[in-house]
């Protein structure tokens, strides 16, 4: 039996890198890089021996799909935003047992999921960001999921996690670590008005949601958030319509979960988006809050029921 050892919910943004540059904004996120750093240590102080990120750059318009090439090695520029990644170097293994098993758990439980394990598709930036700094000697195995969900109800999304939990806890003999890799609000500055921004968040309501939401995680209160979730990811301009959040969910027991956000990385903004890195620690769960696989859901797919 394995176990996932450790749960978070982590930043990507692309500035991260563009601090690393000389240029005036060297050393502006060097508090996110310590953050994701710091989870990356404690990875290794687990025993993690793969990390797997629910990746809100990974579109897809069909099914879940699970990236889990034998090895990953490349160099990345962001089409999305090629003025701050450009040529990033990344190289790491994989794993395609697990993402095999994850793909097949998911499928038992009626989330149509696909393993890739013989692919030339290359991470997205979701993945490789943070790896970059939780990663960089390639000490674990790295998987990606598709969490840029363009139809899909999110009600799936917590179902996947809870596989990948079921999957992990009774089938996989190793110790997996799981990031949900996205904002919280997640609404870009206008264009031309991105360097101006550059350390804010785009409207108060957005801010003032957003802290709303932390201070919600720090107190446990799981079922009102998990409630909230659909309005929040739509409303709150949520990134990848925070599919990646429901996955994260998911796997630690959705509304039942009870376990207290730590953050690590205080809130902060990025071209009007708002961001952290915080962990969530994995309790024990039976599995009974996780919603339903036939969602009660509107047209917009977002809907969702509590329990099962």
């Amino acid at each position: 039996m394995g176990k996932i050892a450790l749960a978070a919910k982590i930043t990507h943004v692309p500035s991260l890198y563009l601090s690393e540059q000389d240029g005036p904004r060297k050393g502006t996120r060097q508090d996110a890089i310590d953050g994701l750093r710091e989870i990356g240590r404690r990875c290794r102080d687990l025993g993690v021996d793969t990390i797997v990120v629910f990746d809100t750059h990974w579109l897809v318009n069909a099914d879940y799909h699970i990236n889990c090439a034998p090895h990953f090695k490349g160099l990345y520029t962001s089409n999305e935003l090629p003025h701050f990644i450009s040529n990033m170097d990344y190289e790491f293994p994989g794993n395609p047992q697990l993402g095999r098993l994850l793909a097949q758990a998911a499928n038992q439980l009626g989330v149509t999921t696909q393993a890739h394990d013989a692919t030339s598709l290359g991470p997205e930036y979701g993945t490789l960001v943070p790896m970059r700094y939780m990663n960089d000697d390639g000490h674990f195995k790295v998987i990606s999921v598709s969490a840029l969900c363009m139809a899909h109800y999110l009600n799936d999304s917590a179902r996947l996690g809870w596989a990948i939990r079921r999957a992990i806890d009774d089938e996989y003999d190793g110790t997996v670590a799981i990031l949900a890799s996205g904002s919280l609000s997640h609404r870009f500055a206008q264009n031309g008005q991105a360097p101006d921004f550059a350390f804010k968040i785009w409207s108060p309501f957005l801010e003032q949601l957003d802290r709303q939401v932390i201070r919600m995680w720090q107190a446990a209160e799981w079922e009102a958030f998990c409630g909230m979730l659909p309005e929040y990811a739509s409303k709150g301009h949520g990134e990848g319509f925070m599919h990646d959040t429901a996955m994260l969910l998911g796997a630690l027991g959705w509304s039942a979960y009870d376990g207290q956000a730590e953050v690590l990385t205080p809130y902060f903004a990025a071209s009007g988006t708002g961001q952290l890195n915080a962990v969530f620690p994995v309790t024990p769960q039976d599995g009974r809050a996780i919603p339903t696989a036939q969602a009660s859901a509107d047209h917009s797919g977002l809907a969702l029921t509590s329990r099962l």
